[in-house]
């Protein structure tokens, strides 16, 4: 009994002199003192994210609040509930941030809300601009493609480059003698994605001078320039009718070299049934997009040198636009400068073609010109220089290169600057 009550003894005398150390606290009994414990209560959750997350770190019974049991507190965590919408999303979507089966309607699958999304279905069409023309904004079947893509329909005239042939009538296939500008005709052009065409009127000659006499003729010299070669214009524009009804949702341009009456032009749309389909602009105002002249049926646009007021559908060629410099020799000569015009209109002809050492086209010096590469550097660098995009872009022999999977990729580009999308 002695011993034990002096055994006793002396650990109080040990243990109040400081001579036998205590245990250190270790609150959650993991064996992890309390000062080097960076979970004291055992809980799972590290202290400080006990305290970011506003629980008790010392209380095992108070844990933050993890509905998705990520490990990441409610407060925390921008996607409360792992269903891969975001808490604000969410909210502003006016859906269940704490319920995974509560996600907000996403028809085209983009990650926006159908009541946030701009363009519900996917389809390339705003939903305003769907709705005011007849369009389910909810529906992506129900759309309008305008040249290929539905894009295009909302991007307006003078925001869009149109491949253009130059001289589009004097081709081999025509059997023109000289200054043949392109070996194929308007339909292979036309298969081939061209929009625009440029074309030179005159009379048979000059006794021959009516409305019925006009032609279409291209060359240069003292002869008469249908000595050559010339296609008969109601022909050209009645396949041209007809391939623009089989495929009438893209827009038409033609750029006339006239010198004919403006009166027989008319004649000539009359005849082949055009007429109906032209567009009159008035200067000054927006152009309007391709899609609602598309859907107004007035897709085909008429330049020529000078406007008559009589016919507001034979829009002044260098009043509504302007062109650069035609008729080089010379890559190196090529600029973007105002030739003709006065550079104002948003409306602009990209001339590049060049001709060879006697004036005529040449179909070696395309096959540099009309590189897929050399346009789209070409157009790239005149659209940051000018401040807007080039409407038509005129080439020769439009067959060499790639002349209209250039213009598909630049269409693409909202600004100069913007990453130039893959070849297509």
């Amino acid at each position: 009994m002695r011993e034990k009550l002096f055994s006793l003894i002396l650990c109080t005398l040990l243990v109040t002199s400081g001579c036998m150390e205590k245990t250190p606290p270790d609150m959650d009994g993991d064996g992890i003192q309390d000062s080097e414990d960076f979970d004291l209560d055992g809980d799972g959750w590290d202290n400080s994210v006990e305290l970011n997350c506003t629980s008790d770190p010392n209380d095992s019974y108070d844990v933050p609040d993890d509905t998705d049991g990520d490990m990441i507190c409610n407060l925390l965590d921008v996607d409360d509930d792992n269903d891969l919408w975001s808490d604000s999303d969410e909210s502003l979507c006016e859906t269940d941030s704490l319920d995974s089966g509560s996600i907000p309607d996403d028809l085209d699958g983009d990650g926006k809300c159908d009541e946030l999304d701009e363009d519900s279905d996917g389809d390339d069409l705003p939903n305003d601009w769907e709705i005011e023309r007849g369009f389910d904004p909810m529906d992506p079947d129900d759309y309008l493609s305008c040249h290929g893509r539905a894009l295009f329909c909302i991007r307006s005239y003078d925001d869009f480059t149109f491949p253009q042939t130059h001289n589009s009538f004097a081709t081999t296939d025509a059997q023109f003698a000289i200054a043949v500008s392109h070996f194929t005709g308007l339909e292979r052009q036309w298969e081939g994605g061209v929009r625009a065409f440029m074309l030179d009127t005159h009379h048979r000659n000059d006794v021959n001078r009516t409305a019925e006499d006009v032609l279409l003729c291209h060359a240069t010299g003292v002869l008469h320039p249908c000595a050559f070669g010339s296609v008969d214009p109601v022909e050209w524009l009645s396949v041209l009718k007809q391939l623009m009804d089989n495929s009438s949702n893209d827009v038409v341009s033609l750029k006339f070299e006239s010198y004919v009456p403006a009166s027989h032009l008319e004649y000539l749309f009359n005849v082949t049934g055009l007429k109906e389909r032209m567009y009159s602009h008035t200067l000054g105002e927006e152009w309007p997009s391709i899609g609602d002249l598309v859907l107004q049926g007035k897709n085909l646009v008429i330049f020529q040198q000078s406007h008559a007021d009589e016919y507001p559908w034979l829009h002044g060629a260098w009043g509504h636009t302007w062109e650069t410099s035609y008729e080089l020799e010379d890559e190196n000569d090529m600029d973007c400068k105002v030739d003709r015009g006065d550079g104002e209109q948003p409306v602009w002809i990209l001339n590049h073609f060049l001709k060879s050492e006697f004036g005529t086209p040449d179909p070696i010096k395309s096959e540099w010109a009309n590189d897929y590469e050399t346009i789209v550097q070409r157009v790239l660098d005149c659209w940051e220089e000018v401040g807007n995009r080039p409407t038509f872009f005129a080439v020769d022999f439009w067959e060499e290169g790639e002349l209209v999977n250039a213009t598909i990729t630049l269409n693409q580009m909202g600004h100069w600057a913007d990453e130039v999308p893959e070849h297509p």
